[in-house]
């Protein structure tokens, strides 16, 4: 990292042409910018020759984000551009490149919009020139990845949807000598698959991965020992986003090891004294879209509280989703410390609040069972003591997901009612 914050030379000379960098270049110096500078004058003011010519024989592509934080957003990348960048870090693994190196297929259990997107993807293919026909199943991204969801709510996953995963993952096993299989997923979607599989009595139908990476959001810790304690392979996590690719890859020891190929990654504090950091990414791993000083949306904290990249040791949350509390900012992990520690039962949950100082945490548990009274009051404390919110503690059998297919932690509920 150069001392002054500002890109290198290298990534200077890759942006030079660049339209949305130009004053960057006369004046020689880069401001942060965010998802709406990308957006403006889009793809105007992303478009060189170079570009223009890409996009005419298919090596670059115009993309949507996935919006689970903010309004989508369109990017342009080389196809394959995330594939590509969990492939080189699943085979460089330390601790599950083996699975890698055994050929073995992968299959995605994550939102249904990445499903959607590979169906596009597919479709796409049909009648462009110098591309391949698409493979006979639509929902197989290329000769090694298949995804599985096909429905927005995991929670509301079916015994016959189950049953057609089981026998989508049998075939891609059926290939291997060992029956090995890697698995992708979202952690809450492995989650709810998993019981499922217990709900519907197919748990014994159910063959284990021989690896398991979960990427795709903030995983509680409440999940994160589910899945530990459910399956007896290596799970690691990947750390990243659609624009950038994976930036950060987890260890069996929680551990956090950055992969910043092309990249280059600065942290500024999210609010003084918090211990809380943006990241800015520049990076000119994409090609087509360089980005210079970006700001994704992520936050994170280091084990020792300084601003260095190579001692991020948790990725807190979102920018948008900081909770303001009159003893500071609260991030969603600081949240999901006092879920964990008040119980272990609780599966989702979601905090709403209104602009007084009161709100309701709705849960769902991993036994369906509601806390102990006790128990719930003194999360209810706990909440009080470190938010100064009043809030209800409110078991839920069912909270819905949010329409990324991914859940909200916080919602603020200006104009909604709180009940009491």
């Amino acid at each position: 990292m150069n001392i002054d914050n500002q890109p290198t030379a290298d990534m200077i000379e890759h942006v030079r042409d660049i339209p949305i960098y130009r004053d960057s270049i006369e004046k020689n110096f880069f401001p942060i910018i965010d998802k709406h500078d990308i957006a403006r004058d889009f793809p105007d003011s992303w478009m060189t020759p170079h570009l223009a010519q890409a996009i005419e024989i298919g090596a670059a592509e115009f993309v949507l984000s996935t919006g689970t934080h903010h309004a989508r957003m369109q990017i342009i990348r080389p196809p394959y551009f995330l594939l590509n960048s969990y492939y080189r870090l699943w085979r460089a693994h330390p601790d599950i490149g083996f699975t890698w190196r055994e050929e073995c297929q992968r299959v995605s259990l994550t939102t249904v919009l990445a499903t959607e997107h590979v169906a596009r993807v597919n479709a796409g293919k049909h009648g462009v020139q110098g591309r391949e026909s698409s493979q006979a199943d639509p929902r197989r991204l290329d000769a090694r990845t298949l995804y599985l969801n096909q429905r927005l709510d995991p929670a509301c996953w079916t015994r016959s949807e189950i049953a057609q995963m089981l026998d989508d993952i049998e075939t891609a096993r059926d290939g291997h000598p060992q029956g090995f299989y890697h698995l992708d997923c979202a952690s809450y979607h492995l989650a709810h698959f998993v019981r499922k599989l217990d709900e519907f009595g197919l748990t014994n139908d159910f063959p284990k991965p021989a690896s398991i990476i979960h990427a795709y959001e903030y995983t509680p810790d409440n999940v994160k020992r589910f899945l530990q304690k459910r399956f007896d392979c290596p799970i690691v996590e990947l750390f990243g986003s659609t624009e950038l690719g994976y930036l950060y890859y987890g260890d069996q020891q929680g551990c956090y090891k950055p992969y910043l190929d092309k990249m280059q990654v600065e942290l500024i504090p999210f609010d003084s004294g918090s211990g809380i950091y943006s990241l800015i990414v520049s990076s000119i791993r994409n090609p087509y879209m360089p980005l210079i000083r970006y700001r994704s949306g992520d936050c994170a904290k280091t084990i020792d509280g300084s601003p260095d990249p190579a001692k991020i040791i948790r990725f807190c949350g979102r920018e948008k989703e900081m909770l303001e509390a009159p003893s500071g900012i609260v991030a969603q992990s600081d949240f999901d410390e006092l879920i964990s520690n008040a119980s272990r039962q609780i599966f989702v949950y979601q905090l709403r609040t209104s602009h007084a100082q009161c709100g309701e945490l709705h849960y769902t548990t991993f036994d369906d069972n509601p806390l102990p009274l006790s128990t719930a009051a003194q999360l209810s404390h706990d909440i009080l003591r470190r938010t100064g919110l009043h809030v209800g503690v409110y078991h839920r059998l069912h909270i819905p997901i949010g329409k990324s297919g991914k859940y909200a932690w916080l919602l603020k509920m200006a104009d909604a009612p709180i009940h009491t």
